[in-house]
């Protein structure tokens, strides 16, 4: 019976050790998660900054064009 109780613990042993790291992981990971959340996050809010400045560029290109072709349809007259 001994045998079987050094087994035993020894098992148990094992599987509190598994259990820690099991939990440590786990930790680690929604720690990670947490922080590619906020990445994720403050990306967006540059995407989102970004296509509000290219729309602007892009009205203001086209303003641009407008009066390069109404200066040159002035010179052609």
């Amino acid at each position: 019976m001994a045998k079987a109780g050094n087994a035993k613990d020894r098992v148990n042993d094992a599987l509190s050790r598994l259990e820690s790291m099991i939990e440590e992981r786990l930790h680690a990971e929604r720690a990670r998660s947490d922080e590619l959340g906020r990445r994720l996050g403050k990306l967006e809010q540059q995407h989102e900054e970004l296509k509000r400045v290219a729309i602007e560029v892009e009205g203001r290109l086209e303003r641009a064009m407008e009066y390069i072709r109404a200066l040159l349809a002035a010179d052609q007259r």
